[in-house]
């Protein structure tokens, strides 16, 4: 990318072409959507008018990559097999909709392996993701299944960085998959990102279970909870417990020079994108 891609997750309220000119209004040159309600079964459609509208503005205005995340509802490694049921009917139905979007990314929360262990809970997400995949025309699109790493909570497929970089390592036979990382999670689930020695041995670790290459979204998220607190609690750019100095030094490395930057911050106030997006853009310039 000639230019650092810098956005956050914005509303399709009206239409899903709309969020273009609502991340263009905030100064974003990338976004996230959801495609659908993230807190029902119920899948959305994308509308062929749609689609074009979306790849119209995107285009007029310089807008990549859009990236979707999926239902937080879908959980591909449930004890209860109906929900693993629900979670990869959910998971093709996004991925439908993200193909039809022309999206370059869909972002996955791995799920809760509560009740199995660790292995099953990784063996039934890669089972989950290869029968929702089957069959549909991935292999003809700039397209990527991303993996979240999570807050680290107990159970939590993706709570380690480990974790993460073996779960992208089993589904790259089946599936197109590389790796979002959440700035927040990182920080609850105890790895250091605040000072200069923490980032370098994050960043190690980073390179060492996950590469550099493979991480093609940061989720830019400031933290209300403590470093290894396991809380997920987000909070504006530079106002929270790892604080404005790590975006900066995150947002100037070089080895995350083709990623995607972008906000998951409170947006309960008019602006508040806005605000973040021009923070972060204003550390990535200074």
């Amino acid at each position: 990318m000639a230019k650092k891609r810098i956005g956050a997750h914005f509303s399709t309220s009206g239409g899903s072409w709309t969020a273009i000119n609502r991340a263009v209004e905030a100064g974003a040159n990338t976004l996230q959507i959801f495609s659908s309600s993230p807190r029902t079964w119920k899948p959305g459609t994308v509308r062929e008018t749609d689609a074009e509208k979306m790849c119209a503005a995107r285009v007029e205005h310089d807008v990549s990559p859009l990236v979707i995340h999926a239902s937080f509802l879908i959980n591909l490694c449930s004890q209860t097999e109906s929900i693993r049921d629900s979670s990869v009917a959910a998971f093709r139905a996004e991925m439908q909709q993200a193909l039809a979007l022309g999206a370059e990314y869909l972002v996955l929360h791995p799920g809760s392996w509560k009740g199995l262990t660790r292995d099953e809970g990784l063996r039934l997400t890669v089972q989950g993701v290869a029968k929702a995949i089957d069959g549909l025309p991935w292999q003809n699109a700039p397209f990527q299944v991303l993996i979240e790493n999570m807050p680290g909570a107990e159970f939590s497929l993706g709570g380690s960085l480990e974790q993460v970089g073996e779960l992208m390592a089993r589904l790259r036979p089946c599936a197109p998959v590389a790796v979002c990382l959440d700035t927040c999670h990182v920080h609850v689930a105890g790895y250091d990102i605040v000072s200069a020695e923490g980032y370098a041995e994050t960043m190690h670790q980073v390179g060492q279970h996950i590469g550099f290459d493979n991480v093609k979204v940061w989720h830019c998220n400031d933290a209300q909870a403590a470093m290894g607190s396991k809380l997920d609690r987000h909070e504006h750019i530079g106002e929270g417990t790892i604080g404005a100095e790590a975006f900066r030094r995150l947002l100037h490395d070089e080895r995350f020079v083709d990623a995607a930057f972008i906000a998951e911050t409170p947006a309960d106030e008019p602006g508040d994108n806005l605000r973040n997006v021009t923070t972060l853009r204003v550390l990535s310039a200074g």
